[in-house]
């Protein structure tokens, strides 16, 4: 599938917003991608799971685990196509946790999957997660990498894991104290998981 089609189900789903957002990373941006709103229909969901599993098919996985709430419906339905179990991370007084008996066996390859990318930063901490539960992280994928730069998970100075996303959508992001938008009084939205 073209990034060219994953945009137009974004746009037809109206899933790509434009105002003055705040990113779930504290990060303010004019653009949003909204996946909840592609992902709420399952023909999209199977659609960009599957697309997104076709990636690591090649690769031995055993576990995929995405972070609450946004890696939740992709990481399910990557699971599902790769046919491993799926799991998911949430926070907990700030720390990323799995909860409700979930578990990573030691050893177990562990795919990554979130929805957005921008910082990496919850998939940071769902790495930590897993070597903490001595997983072995067996690659990172996204539907939509919106970073404007090359976004590296390293570990200990290695490379962790095969990346992929499906769509590749760099947008400008700005600190709150350096956004144009703060500055020109724009009203803020905070769309994201994190209050």
């Amino acid at each position: 599938m073209s990034e060219k089609k994953i945009l137009q189900i974004f746009q037809k789903c109206g899933a790509l917003l434009e105002g003055h957002f705040q990113l779930s990373s504290g990060l303010h941006s004019s653009l949003y991608l909204q996946c909840a709103l592609v992902l709420q229909y399952p023909r999209y969901g199977s659609l960009l799971g599957k697309e997104l599993a076709k990636k690591f098919f090649s690769q031995k996985i055993d576990v995929v685990i995405g972070p609450a709430i946004g890696g939740i419906i992709i990481a399910y339905e990557v699971a599902k196509f790769l046919n491993v179990q799926a799991l998911f991370s949430e926070r907990q007084r700030g720390k990323m946790l799995l909860r409700r008996g979930f578990k990573i066996n030691k050893g177990e390859k562990v795919l990554l999957i979130e929805d957005v990318l921008t910082t990496g930063g919850s998939l940071k901490e769902v790495i930590d997660l897993v070597k903490k539960e001595k997983g072995e992280i067996g690659g990172i994928g996204a539907i939509v990498d919106r970073s404007d730069k090359n976004i590296f998970f390293e570990r200990e100075n290695r490379l962790v894991g095969k990346y992929n996303f499906l769509l590749k959508l760099p947008m400008k992001t700005f600190s709150p104290i350096n956004c144009p938008f703060c500055k020109q009084s724009v009203p803020l939205i905070k769309p994201g998981s994190k209050p």
